[in-house]
């Protein structure tokens, strides 16, 4: 996939655009960009939160109880393996609560594991103090049933490819648009709601990113 960003972050204020309303203005900051080839790293990294211990590790995953488990990491090429054995392991899991979830390292893999979350009808959830940046988002959006308490935090921006080029730089109907378009409507969106969440993520440019709390995030995407 072609949406490749390693940024490093300081404090950042931006007010959400919701679907249908008048224009906001954003604060942004650059970042130092690393273009990665395809499939790599994509994230944006804060000072990391305090971690549950849980009962078990898979990964970038931690199993809380039998029906619950926490997303505390980066996610990678490994992700989906981890993903599988720990639902072997503990079967009754229903609900992901996101802590803090910096984005991915293998974005084809993380997709794959958004989609895996989705078929297995798993909720997603992110607490007051809970973090969801880059392609963190993508995978908040894969819960059957979505949560996001008001004051969490959701980071989005543009992608772009390992030539610079970002989502405007290609045709709307390019394959690399329409892979996330298609994402978001797997995932549950309306064609028109993912048109108009996708381009608020790409309204802001790939060295920066645009902050939302989770009421803010209800405002474009379909929470319970």
């Amino acid at each position: 996939m072609p949406r490749l960003i390693v940024l490093f972050l300081a404090l950042i204020a931006c007010a959400a655009q919701p679907l249908r309303a008048q224009t906001v203005a954003v604060e942004t900051i650059t970042a130092e960009v690393v273009s990665e080839p395809a499939g790599s790293e994509r994230f944006v990294a804060l000072a990391p939160a305090e971690q549950p211990r849980g009962i078990a590790a898979f990964g970038p995953f931690r199993v809380l109880d039998a029906t619950r488990a926490a997303l505390v990491n980066v996610t990678d090429s490994r992700s989906p393996a981890q993903f599988e054995a720990m639902l072997r392991a503990f079967p009754g899991i229903g609900l992901i609560e996101m802590i803090d979830c910096p984005g991915t390292e293998d974005d084809r893999a993380n997709l794959k594991l958004g989609r895996m979350v989705r078929a297995r009808g798993i909720a997603t959830f992110v607490p007051a103090d809970g973090s969801v940046r880059s392609g963190g988002v993508e995978l908040f959006l894969a819960g059957a049933r979505r949560f996001a308490d008001p004051a969490a935090e959701f980071a989005v921006h543009s992608w772009a490819d390992e030539d610079g080029r970002e989502a405007k730089d290609y045709p709307a109907d390019a394959p690399e648009n329409r892979a996330y378009l298609d994402y978001y409507r797997e995932m549950g969106m309306a064609p028109v709601q993912a048109q108009a969440f996708y381009a608020m993520t790409n309204s802001v440019p790939f060295s920066a990113a645009k902050w939302l709390s989770g009421a803010e995030m209800g405002r474009w995407v379909q929470l319970d």
